[in-house]
């Protein structure tokens, strides 16, 4: 830590503040300036991200000079992680993780016939939410546990992994029976207790990103995670709000590249929730991969006027097939492979 006195602090001031560093259990070094005076402060890390500097007199700031994520950063672990999913799928260092089906799971048998189209066209993980979080009390909250034995049932027949949502601490143990990967939603991001709860498990994280979080505010978020004994963190971006109304979010596309630069943890992109327009999710996916994320998720229904949850922003099942193509010219360009499922 470095901490910056006050312009007008005095000399009893500094040998106050050195005290106290002293009486810490800390080490400090003086840096004396034309019109500021510097001390640096050592010692263990935890220790002394909590320790109140700021509360003594004459301190004006206290700046960190490591990263607060100790687990996510890329100090901790250079080379980008990789993690295998289950039926030949990999996510991460090169591995690009397709991820498509429905809002809502709202029957095994319409799940099972999404799930053949985007197999068909690519996709190598399926999604669905048994359990959704709806800003209306009133709307379609999911299917509960008969949702996720629709998912594992028609993922175990087509020999996807299956990725849901775990809205709860209380859902995280049958979530973990059903389902390959957790997605913590952008609501719960800073659910510190579920995410505390699946960090004790060992199934994947998916973590997106707050509709109003930094950057930083994710990693510590996966961090959450990491301390808690789970490795397996996948980052996501899904937009963030903005006061522009023409989409649903505001796609921050530059949250890839700069959590890749900060992090080892693989991250993916939501074109689906971040814009919620089918006419731009082709768009943004493909810039998603072209700006080198390690996956794409996209909504897909085979009738979205009639879908439970989130119909108008779901693509058609042609139209994911003509993305996929695309996306698979992509990869290839940028020197990524698509594990196939199964």
């Amino acid at each position: 830590m470095i901490i910056v006195l006050k312009p007008d602090a005095s000399e009893a001031q500094l040998e106050h503040i050195c005290e106290r560093i002293r009486e810490m259990g800390f080490r400090h070094e003086i840096s004396r300036g034309v019109k500021r005076t510097l001390v640096g402060v050592l010692g263990e890390e935890d220790r002394l991200r909590n320790a109140p500097l700021r509360a003594i007199p004459g301190v004006e700031d206290v700046m960190s000079v490591l990263k607060p994520y100790k687990l996510a950063s890329k100090e901790f672990k250079a080379e980008p992680s990789v993690f295998d999913l289950g039926h030949g799928v990999k996510v991460g260092g090169g591995n690009l993780m397709l991820i498509a089906g429905p809002c809502a799971i709202e029957g095994e048998d319409i799940l099972r016939e999404i799930g053949k189209s985007v197999k068909a066209a690519g996709a190598n993980v399926l999604r669905g939410g048994a359990f959704k979080p709806r800003t209306s009390p009133y709307s379609f909250q999911g299917m509960g546990e008969d949702g996720l034995k629709a998912l594992r049932a028609v993922g175990d027949e087509l020999k996807m992994p299956v990725v849901t949502e775990v809205m709860d601490p209380r859902q995280v143990e049958l979530v973990n029976e059903y389902s390959d990967m957790f997605q913590i939603g952008a609501r719960n991001m800073q659910n510190f207790n579920l995410l505390t709860e699946v960090g004790q498990t060992k199934r994947p994280v998916l973590l997106k990103r707050g509709m109003s979080a930094t950057v930083e505010d994710l990693l510590m978020s996966a961090e959450y995670v990491l301390s808690n004994g789970n490795m397996q963190v996948i980052l996501c971006e899904r937009g963030i709000r903005s006061f522009d109304k023409s989409t649903r979010n505001l796609l921050d596309l530059a949250a890839v590249p700069n959590c890749k630069g900060l992090s080892h943890l693989p991250i993916i992109v939501d074109p689906s929730h971040a814009t919620g327009r089918p006419d731009l999710i082709p768009a943004m996916a493909y810039a998603s991969v072209a700006a080198g994320a390690d996956g794409v998720h996209i909504e897909v229904h085979n009738c979205p006027e009639k879908a439970m949850s989130d119909g108008p922003q779901a693509l058609l099942p042609n139209q994911y097939a003509d993305v996929v193509a695309q996306i698979q010219k992509l990869a290839a360009v940028m020197g990524m492979s698509i594990p196939q499922a199964g």
